[in-house]
């Protein structure tokens, strides 16, 4: 199950890779084996680390933690499939299970404070796109339910062929449920052929230049080794420098920096910022020209009491929130700026703060760690778009677009980024910053989801990271260009906006909320036949 993560265009044998553990159980239930439970949680263990090891090289307790906890949430749902199998019969308790694995990754995408959705089974397709065009229909979670449906199919049949019910079977009844597995598994993927080569790229709502920078700056050593001024004076540079070159200078223009770029900006006294003055003087010169970056930002408030839960103490009466921004500004400058909502557990938030920000407090004090051990940003709560702007030589705001701005972890989540387009975006540009992982498969697995929502959306994607991957990619998925690892890169492409809605940007994610509602009822079911058996 893990090498579609690790290995392009791998995502098919997700089809058949959970036979192994459906037959293991088989076995284990027809011999009698007892404390069968850590077996398969050991299955997830594997899966989770394989998967996802590389987690430790930003931080080793977290990543050990992910695996850990992620496997034991896998691990109970299987065992919540074999209770049911002592209380339903025939194929209901593998309904149960599918149900139940949808609805739980959707509650991780959705729901949970605590999330770790990096493997929703769905993604496992991010990296052979051709595969899964109709993901503008029914979203990630379709994919998930797939995998589930055609290796509960697969292992049907060998259940069949094993127990002699096969030969059993009439001819025509054989070849019924051998050609529906087949259909099971081309179907979706002749569709996903044809969806692929009749798709047209849309421009409804016309293009925009865009310019990105892939600053490339060691996330370790970014506040320590290179001053701020060095960066900013090296993006400038190669900013001015493409601008420069362009065949119509008055021509409306989106220049792109990563995640984090900047740490010197307080919110509300933005042009104090020497970053800030850089930027204005650089917009300055290219009226047309609007500037998206980045920025790990702070919001002081002198008061005595505490502001806010999250908030930390500098000095006597004086406090500061943490939030990680994006910001676009232009000429005029304006401070339009969107709030990361989707943080990070532990570097970047605090869960269930009116519980553990006490603690942290507490653990900080005996560490001597001023400030805390867990991150506390502030989270927006709900999409914002920011939005590119085009004037007139009266001044007046002539052209209008609308960006949807996922802040790095953010481009995981369907339905946040569904947010996005449902508020008029044509554009979705992903802020990222990916060099926490080293050259690890981490920084491709993250790409590799914004060609997920590229089919979902049916939007250009332009992806500015610092130093992982920084790409444009089109509505069908398809990366159209790319930059290389560990490397300065300028990027600068004309994308198409578009403005049109796919069945999933409308009507979000449905197969999520069917397995939700399948789950609950069969549920609800189950515990009304174990109390029955009780009593």
């Amino acid at each position: 199950m893990s090498i579609p993560w690790l290995v392009p265009h791998a995502g098919g044998l997700a089809l058949i890779a959970l036979v192994p553990l459906l037959w293991a159980e088989r076995l284990a239930s027809g011999l009698g084996i007892k404390r069968f439970f850590w077996w398969y949680y050991a299955a997830f263990v594997v899966f989770n680390a394989l998967t996802t090891w590389w987690v430790c090289k930003a931080t080793v307790g977290g990543g050990i933690f992910a695996s850990l906890a992620n496997a034991m949430f896998m691990a109970i749902i299987f065992a919540l499939f074999r209770v049911s199998k002592k209380r339903f019969t025939g194929a209901l308790p593998y309904i149960f299970l599918a149900a139940m694995w949808v609805a739980w990754e959707k509650f991780y995408l959705e729901g949970a404070q605590i999330s770790w959705p990096w493997l929703t089974f769905g993604n496992a397709f991010a990296r052979s796109t051709r595969l899964i065009q109709w993901y503008e229909v029914t979203g990630t979670l379709g994919g998930s339910l797939w995998i589930w449906a055609v290796n509960l199919s697969l292992y049907g049949i060998m259940v069949a062929v094993s127990n002699g019910y096969w030969q059993r079977w009439t001819f025509k009844a054989r070849i019924a449920s051998a050609l529906g597995t087949t259909l099971l598994i081309v179907g979706p993927m002749a569709v996903s052929s044809v969806i692929y080569h009749r798709y047209d790229e849309r421009s409804d709502a016309g293009t925009l230049d865009v310019v990105m920078a892939q600053s490339n700056f060691d996330p370790w050593q970014k506040l320590r080794a290179v001053p701020q001024s060095e960066q900013n004076a090296q993006v400038t540079g190669l900013f001015e420098k493409e601008l420069g070159s362009r065949e119509n200078p008055s021509e409306m223009a989106l220049m792109v920096l990563p995640e984090t770029f900047t740490s010197d900006i307080w919110i509300g006294a933005e042009t104090f910022s020497p970053t800030w003055r850089t930027f204005s003087a650089m917009t300055r010169k290219y009226p047309d020209v609007n500037l998206l970056f980045g920025a790990s930002t702070h919001k002081a408030f002198h008061q005595a009491s505490k502001p806010d839960i999250l908030a930390r103490k500098t000095v006597d009466d004086v406090w500061y929130l943490s939030y990680n921004s994006a910001y676009m500004t232009d000429s005029t400058g304006r401070t339009d700026r969107t709030d990361k909502s989707k943080l990070v557990v532990g570097t970047e938030l605090t869960p269930f703060p009116k519980i553990f920000v006490p603690f942290d407090d507490w653990l900080s004090k005996i560490l001597g760690a001023p400030g805390g051990l867990m991150g506390r940003c502030v989270p927006q709560g709900y999409p914002i778009n920011l939005e590119a702007r085009e004037y007139g030589s009266g001044g007046e705001v002539t052209r209008r677009v609308q960006i949807g701005v996922p802040i790095c972890y953010e481009s995981v989540y369907p339905e946040w980024c569904r947010g996005y387009v449902t508020e008029g975006a044509t554009l979705i540009a992903v802020i990222t910053n990916d060099g926490w992982w080293g050259d690890t498969p981490g920084y491709r697995q993250h790409f590799s989801y914004s060609r997920l929502r590229a089919i979902e959306l049916r939007r250009d994607i332009a992806r500015c990271a610092n130093t992982g991957i920084s790409a444009f990619i089109d509505q069908r998925g398809d990366v159209v260009e790319q930059s290389e690892w560990w490397v300065p890169y300028v990027m600068h492409r004309h994308v198409n906006l578009s403005s049109r809605q796919t069945f999933f940007a409308s009507h979000g994610d449905i197969v999520g909320r069917l397995c939700t509602f399948v789950f609950v009822l069969m549920g609800l079911a189950l515990l009304v036949r174990l109390f029955i058996r009780r009593k």
